[in-house]
């Protein structure tokens, strides 16, 4: 049997199992991720979550031996935990009543220019939920030793280790300042410290799995598990190794995260929500955010892609879709999306299309990042209109398709053995097409954007 990298991939839709040899993948399995109505707040399905995790790592060992484990996992979510257990649930980023406690936390929350973390609703920005937790749970609260990034929960939960890593505290968390390296005053002011666990690279190892994990699993007891990284970051890790900046990898799935390797972090608005992350080696990255997968759905319905004919039809129709489909993220999170003019429904996956597209441009250009390479990847590589609509967009920039399900999941077992030893894949070049009227159907889409309050 081959030796292989198993990564716990934990998403806000979907939780799966992923299984690679030197990038190879050779077996996953995945399920819905469950959010849970409380009390105390609605908070993710965990222990559903863990059940899948021990019966998938049993299946999975029995046809491969697994040499390490690496978890991953969305950066919005935080684990209070105590001696043994959770010391209060992990809550859902998306409640709405934690935006009770903004005047408070608002005082107490450092300016963009130190954290380079926008004010995002509800509870994307992780120190608004630890504020939450601790003023409106006190007595769950109280009983918290450690205060875990999500990644380094399934960690903690794998080797009984407690650990923070810097991709997941320097994404949009407002606890950590990217450009001097070290947590904000939120910290301080929260009266924290003692809750943050030891910071680790995401490639250290943790330790080995718990005695009563091998002989639930039937994993060898001297199995590995590795910190473990930010989902977005895990995404870019394969592009750090084998591409020269500048470059920008734009992430996509339930959001799109835009990823500009090499770009100046002036330029960087919090009204754009644009946002400095952290990579695996520290360094911060010019990044931005719309919750592109999810305003998808919305717009198309029923799902799926289109072909280009349906693009040139929505085009020639004039029918637009404007910010925005999702309450969140993005430069127009605060305005209600609308859809103007007639579009037949079998073209709605057209006009989504062309929205997400368009999005992407602005918010790159509001960027700077007008330079390098453009990779898509994940659920947008397999839309060719998308790409193709994309490169046309701006055609200074090659655009290369990443058509892989499970690249964050690669990206993360790459920590494994880091920096790897193997030929990374490159991704595919998306050919240049020329897109009648697109041009011009970019001029309305602006001039209709540019009437939206900001």
């Amino acid at each position: 049997m081959n030796e292989t990298v198993a990564v716990l991939d934990i998403g806000k839709t979907n939780a799966k199992l992923a299984l690679f040899d030197q990038g190879r993948l050779l077996w996953e399995k995945s399920t819905s991720n469950r959010i849970l109505p409380g009390p105390p707040y609605p908070h993710e399905d965990v222990d559903g979550a863990w059940t899948f995790f021990l019966a998938a790592l049993r299946e999975a060992g029995r046809a491969h031996r697994i040499g390490a484990i690496v978890p991953t996992a969305h950066g919005a979510a935080g684990a209070l935990i105590g001696a043994d257990d959770l010391a209060a649930p992990v809550m859902d980023y998306e409640f709405p009543d934690i935006e009770q406690i903004e005047p408070d936390y608002a005082r107490l929350r450092p300016p963009f220019s130190e954290t380079l973390s926008p004010k995002l609703p509800a509870g994307l920005n992780l120190g608004r939920q630890l504020a939450y937790q601790k003023w409106r749970c006190p007595g769950l609260f109280a009983k918290a030793k450690h205060f875990l990034p999500y990644s380094q929960y399934w960690a903690w939960r794998l080797t009984g280790v407690a650990a923070s890593d810097v991709t997941s505290l320097g994404a949009h968390t407002d606890l950590w300042m990217p450009q001097q390296g070290h947590v904000s005053r939120l910290v301080t002011a929260l009266g924290v410290e003692n809750l943050l666990p030891p910071l680790r690279r995401a490639f250290d190892p943790l330790g080995p799995i718990k005695p009563d994990i091998a002989a639930a699993t039937g994993l060898a007891p001297d199995t590995p598990v590795v910190c473990g990284v930010h989902d977005s970051n895990a995404s870019l890790l394969p592009y750090l190794v084998s591409r020269q900046a500048p470059f920008t990898v734009l992430s996509t799935g339930t959001w799109v995260i835009l990823m500009c390797v090499g770009l100046s972090l002036d330029r960087l608005d919090p009204r754009d929500d644009t946002l400095a992350n952290v990579d695996a080696l520290g360094r911060p990255t010019a990044c931005g955010r719309f919750m592109g997968g999810r305003e998808y759905a919305v717009i198309a319905g029923d799902g799926g892609n289109p072909d280009f004919s349906a693009i040139a039809r929505v085009i020639a129709s004039g029918a637009i879709a404007l910010p925005c489909f999702s309450g969140q993220g993005g430069p127009y999170a605060t305005t209600k999306g609308e859809i103007r003019g007639d579009v037949a429904a079998r073209d709605r996956t057209a006009l989504a299309t062309l929205y997400c597209a368009l999005v992407s441009d602005l918010m790159l250009t509001r960027m700077g990042a007008d330079g390098g390479d453009l990779i898509v990847e994940g659920t947008f590589a397999k839309n060719s209109a998308f790409c193709a609509v994309l490169g046309a967009l701006r055609p200074k920039q090659r655009v290369f398709a990443a058509e892989d399900s499970a690249g964050t999941a690669r990206g993360a077992a790459m920590l494994a053995h880091w920096p790897p030893a193997y030929p990374i894949a490159a991704p595919t070049p998306v050919p240049e097409v020329s897109i009648a009227g697109l041009d011009a159907y970019r001029a309305a889409w602006a001039a209709a954007v540019n009437l939206i309050a900001r």
